[in-house]
Formats: C-alpha cells, sequence, structure tokens
C-alpha cells in the first residue's frame, strides 16, 4: 500500500514514500529532500551463505549522471564503475549501520541506493543514509536501528545541519555524522585546523537532529514495518567453544603477548593447528567452527587482558605511541618523499609535482569538476606478509586516500600561491594498525621535502576502545592501536590534524554506539599523540617545506593578462600557442579568467614564453628586440612575423643604415632577420626597425 510521510529536517521538507516502488525487495523507500531524490532498498538471502566466517554485508551508492542532467563523459555513453565519491558514500552508510545487525547473522544482506534527481542544496549522502535506515528498519531483516544522518557545517563560527551548497562553500568544515537514538555510530569529518571542543559541541548538537530523524522512521516502523525474520544462528555452540577454551586458554594469553607480530601470528597458528587435532575425533568436519572458536577466544583474551588489568599485549602504556621514526630525501629522482615508521607500521610518500593541466577532471554529480591535490594509498600484500597479487586498489584503499587526502587538503597552498598540481602516492611498506595515519604522516613528510610551502605540517593517530558487553559504561581507550587491537578492539577512532585543530576524522566501530565521553576521551588521546609526532619526530626530521623545488620537478610561471586576449593567445585551431610551446619547450595552460600557467624546466624558455605573450597581448616596451621571419616584401617594406602571429612593418627607411632603393636589395621572404619595436605607425601597425637593433 502506498504511504507518505513527512517531517521537516534542517528547515527543509523530508519525505518518504513506500509501496509504491521496487515492491519485491525486503524493504525499499522513495526519499524526497527538496528536489533529491534517491531510492533505497535492501534484500536479504533466505539462506546463510556457506562456509562464511563474517556477515556478508553489501552497500552500493549509485551516482545516476541524469540526476544533474548530464551525459556520461567518453566514448561509452553510460555509467561505468563507481566513482571514487560513489564509493566513499557507500562506505560511509555501511559503517553506521553494520554493527546493528546480529553478530550471528550470516545471511547476505544488500543495500542499494540509486540517486534519480540532485538538488545541490539537499545532500543526496544524507539522503541516502536515511533512506537506507528507513528501507532496513521496515524490512523483515533484524535490525537494531535506526540511524539517523546529517552533515555539520561551521560557518562564521556557527554549527550549521545539513548547510545548503552556499553555506557549504564557506563552511570551516564537513562532518557527516550518523548514530541512534542513543549513541554516535559514524563520524567522518573535514575541517580547517578545527578544535576539539568546537568538534565535538557540533556532534553533540548534530546528535540532537539524528534523534528526531530516528523518531521519524520508528513513526514509519510503526504503520508499516514487516516482523523480522526467524534465521539460523551461526554463533559457535557454547559446548564447542568450551572445550576449546579448556584446551587453548593459557597457550593462547602466552601467544597474543608477543610483541612482534610475526612471533604472535606464528604462535596463533601452532596452537591452532593443536587444537584442531586435539579435537578433530569430537568434532569431525567442523575445522571452520573451531577456527571461529578460536579467534573468539583469541579476541577474549585480548580485551580482558586491556579492559580488566589496564595492560596492554605489547606492554605499553595506554596513552604510549610505539617507537618513531621518520626520514625524508629517501628517493633521489622523485620531486619529494618521506618514509613514516611507527611501531611495525611502515609507510613511504612520495610526492610528484606538475603543470595545471595535469591536474584531475572529475565526472560526478556534485558541483566539483576538477581535482588540484590528489592522495592514492597502496596497500600490497607484503605489507602483512601474505602471499596474494595485486588487483588494484579496493574500496578501504580508496577510502584511506580519500581520508589522508582529506587530513592534508586544509594546509595546501593555493593555485596563486604555488601554481602546481601536486599528487602523493603513500606505499605502505608494514602494516600493523592504522596505516592510513601513517600516511597521513608520511605526507607532511613529502610535501615538505617536495618544497610544497603547506600553511602547516599535519600528524595523525588513532585511539582504541574496549567495553564490558555486559555493562557500557565500564570501558578503556588507548592510544595508537596496532593490529590486534584493532581486529579485537572496538573502535578505531582516526584523527589528523595540526597543532591548531584537528583537519579530518574517521571513525569505525564494532559496538552499536558510542557516548559523548568515549568521544571526548578520544579526542584527547589523538591530540596529545599527533602533538608527539608533530614535535618529536616530523619537526626535528625537516623544520620547514624547503625553499625551492626539486631540479627534477618543473618550474611554474603565471602571468595574468586580459580575458579578451585569450583568443589571440591561443590562435586559430590552437597555432598561435603551439608555436609559442614549440619555440620555447615549456607547456602552458590558460584558464577562462586569463591567468596563463607556464611550465618548464629552464626558467630561461619560461621567460621567452612570457614575453612573446606580452607581445601578442598588446604589452610590447619600445625598444625590445626580437628574431623574426619576413613573411611578406612590399614596395615600401617588408612585413616580419617577430611573435607567433604578430606581424610588424619594416619601413624602407628602417632597413639598413644605408640608403635602400628596393626592399629586395636587402631583405628576401624567408630571412631570419633581427628587428626592434619601436612602436606604432599612422595605421596603427606595429613599427619595426632592423636599422636600429
Amino acid at each position: 500500500m502506498f504511504k507518505t510521510f513527512t517531517t521537516q529536517l534542517a528547515g527543509r521538507t523530508l519525505t518518504i514514500e513506500t509501496g509504491k516502488m521496487a515492491q519485491l525487495a525486503n524493504g525499499a523507500v522513495l526519499v524526497r529532500y527538496g528536489d533529491t531524490v534517491v531510492i533505497s532498498t535492501v534484500t536479504a538471502s533466505k539462506k546463510p551463505r556457506d562456509g562464511i566466517d563474517f556477515f556478508p554485508l553489501s552497500v552500493d551508492y549509485e551516482e545516476k549522471l541524469y540526476s544533474v542532467g548530464k551525459i556520461p563523459g567518453g566514448f561509452i555513453k553510460r555509467e561505468g564503475k563507481p566513482s571514487e565519491k560513489a564509493i566513499l558514500t557507500s562506505r560511509v552508510i555501511d559503517r553506521p549501520i553494520r554493527p546493528l545487525f546480529p553478530k550471528d547473522l550470516r545471511n547476505d544482506v544488500v543495500v542499494i541506493n540509486t540517486v534519480l534527481s540532485v538538488d545541490q542544496d539537499n545532500s543526496p549522502e544524507i539522503a541516502a543514509m536515511i533512506g537506507t535506515s528507513a528501507a532496513i528498519s521496515i524490512s523483515d531483516i533484524p535490525f537494531n536501528g535506526p540511524i539517523g544522518g546529517v552533515v555539520l557545517g561551521l560557518v562564521d563560527g556557527e554549527v550549521v545541519i545539513n548547510p545548503n551548497l552556499e553555506q557549504r562553500n564557506k563552511s570551516d568544515m564537513y562532518v557527516t555524522l550518523a548514530g541512534t537514538m542513543d549513541k554516535i555510530t559514524m563520524v567522518e569529518a573535514g575541517a580547517n585546523e578545527v578544535p576539539e571542543d568546537v568538534m565535538l559541541k557540533a556532534i553533540i548538537k548534530g546528535h540532537g537532529t539524528i534523534k528526531k530523524i530516528c523518531e521519524f522512521i520508528n513513526s514509519i516502523v510503526e504503520e508499516v514495518g514487516k516482523p523480522k525474520f526467524e534465521y539460523e544462528s551461526c554463533a559457535v555452540p557454547a559446548d564447542l567453544y568450551a572445550d576449546v577454551k579448556a584446551i587453548a586458554h593459557d597457550r593462547m594469553r602466552e601467544a597474543v603477548l608477543a610483541v612482534d607480530k610475526t612471533v604472535r601470528d606464528d604462535a596463533v597458528d601452532a596452537l591452532t593447528a593443536d587444537v584442531q587435532e586435539a579435537l578433530a575425533e569430537k568434532y569431525p568436519e567442523m575445522t571452520s567452527v573451531i577456527n571461529e572458536a578460536l579467534y573468539k577466544l583469541q579476541k577474549t583474551v585480548v580485551r580482558n587482558y586491556i579492559l580488566k588489568e589496564h595492560k596492554r599485549v605489547d606492554g605499553r602504556a595506554l596513552d604510549e605511541i610505539r617507537p618513531l621514526s621518520a626520514e625524508v630525501a629517501v628517493l633521489p629522482r622523485t620531486h619529494g618523499s618521506g618514509l613514516f615508521k611507527r611501531g611495525q607500521t611502515q609507510v613511504l610518500t612520495i610526492a610528484t609535482l606538475g603543470p595545471m593541466s595535469e591536474i584531475q577532471v572529475l565526472d560526478g554529480i556534485d558541483t566539483e569538476d576538477k581535482k588540484r591535490y590528489m592522495h592514492h594509498y597502496n596497500f600490497p600484500s607484503y605489507s602483512v606478509g601474505e602471499a596474494k597479487t595485486s588487483r588494484g586498489p579496493g574500496r578501504r584503499e580508496i577510502g584511506h586516500g580519500a581520508l589522508a587526502e582529506r587530513a592534508l587538503e586544509p594546509v595546501i597552498p593555493s593555485a596563486d600561491e604555488f601554481p602546481y598540481a601536486i599528487r602523493l602516492v603513500s606505499e605502505v611498506l608494514m602494516s600493523n594498525g592504522s596505516t592510513s595515519q601513517g600516511s597521513v604522516c608520511g605526507s607532511t613528510l613529502a610535501l615538505m621535502d617536495a618544497g610544497v610551502p603547506i600553511k602547516a605540517p599535519v600528524a595523525g593517530i588513532s585511539a582504541g576502545l574496549v567495553t564490558n558487553e555486559e555493562d557500557e559504561d565500564d570501558f578503556i581507550t588507548f592510544m595508537d592501536i596496532q593490529g590486534i587491537e584493532d581486529f579485537f578492539g572496538d573502535m578505531d577512532f582516526k584523527v589528523a590534524g595540526t597543532e591548531k585543530g584537528i583537519t579530518a576524522i574517521q571513525v569505525d566501530i564494532k559496538v552499536q554506539g558510542l557516548s559523548y565521553e568515549v568521544i571526548r576521551q578520544a579526542f584527547e588521546l589523538t591530540r596529545k599523540g599527533r602533538m608527539q609526532i608533530l614535535n618529536e619526530i616530523i619537526l626535528p626530521c625537516i623544520e620547514a617545506p624547503r625553499s625551492s623545488v626539486s631540479k627534477y620537478a618543473p618550474k611554474m610561471f603565471t602571468m595574468q593578462i586580459n580575458p579578451d586576449k585569450i583568443r589571440d593567445v591561443i590562435g586559430s585551431g590552437g597555432k598561435t600557442i603551439n608555436k609559442i610551446i614549440d619555440e620555447t619547450g615549456v607547456k602552458i595552460d590558460i584558464d577562462e579568467t586569463g591567468k596563463i600557467f607556464i611550465a618548464c624546466i629552464e626558467e630561461e624558455n619560461a621567460k621567452r614564453a612570457m614575453k612573446i605573450i606580452d607581445g601578442i597581448t598588446g604589452n610590447l616596451e619600445v625598444g625590445e628586440v626580437f628574431e623574426g621571419k619576413v613573411t611578406r616584401i612590399m614596395a615600401f617594406g617588408a612585413f616580419v612575423e617577430f611573435l607567433p602571429g604578430q606581424e610588424g612593418l619594416v619601413h624602407i627607411s628602417k632597413l639598413a643604415k644605408f640608403r635602400v632603393e628596393k626592399v629586395e636589395d636587402v631583405v628576401r621572404e624567408g630571412d631570419i632577420v633581427k628587428v626592434k619595436f619601436i612602436g606604432y605607425d599612422k595605421m596603427g601597425r606595429l613599427d619595426l626597425s632592423i636599422k636600429d637593433v
């Protein structure tokens, strides 16, 4: 039955429609937020997938270019693989809902959000998040929701809920926040050095709106929600777990307390083999279940050690960072490089500077169509000691690259200050916890080594959490989580920033939400860690950006011309500008405002190109000397092309210091001659002289 439900969200109408579209899905809603329209669907398999030990949830966010009246670029005029923005949005929606499904559910669950229409003042990402929550909540799929989501802006010091396009363009932060009625379940933020206390106040304010969204979705569930289906639990049988614990508990505790990751993994592998052999007869054909029981035991041992004994498996204090080191100029021919190491996490970041023509062109549904600063993150299998071939970046790699990009973006100089396209690539060489924040630190080193005048150095660190499953008020937070604490803990709270404030946040949780106190402690810990990394490692390694770019990097020069003169510089079919490029060996880019970017290796070539452009645009100085080609012979003189597309007349009286009877006695077509610009004649032509050179 078709139903429509309406509420107000940030002063705009939010409508959720059910029962009209996609009726064969387990749950489906059409969300209208202003003129933004998204259809959100969820489906589930009827049986668990065989042989898996995880919950197979898939979340997709599909951008359709028709939603903004665009036809896709390229030869194949249809949408292809999802854009980075779509992948990041899928991750943002996935993270807050995943912990709210039953832990022992193994049925495939697929969420698809399709963007049908976009009003740039009303975020389709938020519409999709709310639609996902509503679709799952009214479906028959077990779910401990709903959640709500908002975007937080900071405009003129005031927190704005779901800022419109104009407000977003001048906001000091863009925070995507999700939560339930009681807790915060996800934070994803980019910010312009926003202090921790301001960020926490914004989160608390945003949660107030989220509660209203949850109430709205609950009212829809009361009217059209389906009864939840019974599912086949895939929890480890209690008797099997008891047997595993009896055999393995003490050895497991000894194994996980190894400081070195490799030693720890080897000890756990040996223990697993022994337990499998000991229980093979009693539990035949249950190898995977025994492995899951051992995983559960390992998780319990690690969590109890942290929560009850306030100790960490590698012996560190709760607020202690693993050993740190940093290097710059690691690679001789790159434009900049930085190697950062924290414990057994090691990241090498390489900076490349290019002309403005090498900025990335985006084909998406939002207003951003170009990207001048790019950050890419690679996570090869050898970084964790695995033997797997590389298959290109997955969603995790794209997400971590975007996080590091967001963290550095507020300190990147403008194109006016530093007219380069900038690309960073972080290569993870070893991974044992929070490589994304390692890539932030390595990127700061690489940028400074490359001579990029960043506004301030940026560092990142993560905080972890372990809670008592029986008492949510009994918890402990700690700094710089390593892999085992990430696997078995409840939170990976990543914060990057400068001395002044936060530039990026990404929060992953496995519990059903975070209290304000947990978030406050995480901010406190990550600030302490960030300052330690900046002051003890990064700044002693390289105190400030280098005063000049690498000799292997292109040299960049800018000049401004009248926009009306752009066509003169480009010439018919690009003839003029291509001739300048051929003659000088530089790269030239011109934007619509008349700003010209010139890239070269030799500075003299850039100066020559600028001189030519000045001449073409009418900025000639009397007395300047040029080398040109005689193009036409007339009775009264010779025309000389002394700049690409620019001809001037050498009057017969200016051809030589002696009297010339015939022009052909001195010059012929095709001759290369030196001429001096002496002004304009009575007909407004460029007046040149050979005699006065």
